[in-house]
């Protein structure tokens, strides 16, 4: 299993895929929203996205876990 985290704090501004679904590696998963910018968040594998552990409006900090992959 592969945790995609941030690696910078900001708002999540848009969740792109949905649990369930196939994503491959680089494949954007989040949109940040920071200082007035849009920082997408890639998948760091392939693989199907077993659980979304954020809400579009949540602010979350470097490092937290964003979603899983399996």
């Amino acid at each position: 299993m592969t945790i995609v985290k941030a690696n910078m704090a900001g708002s999540v501004w848009k969740i792109v895929v949905s649990e369930g679904e196939q994503v491959e590696e680089g494949q954007d998963v989040v949109i940040l929203e920071s200082m007035k910018m849009e920082i997408p968040i890639a998948a760091e594998a392939s693989g199907v996205v077993k659980r979304i552990l954020v809400q579009e409006g949540d602010f979350i900090n470097v490092d937290d876990a964003i979603l899983e992959i399996e």
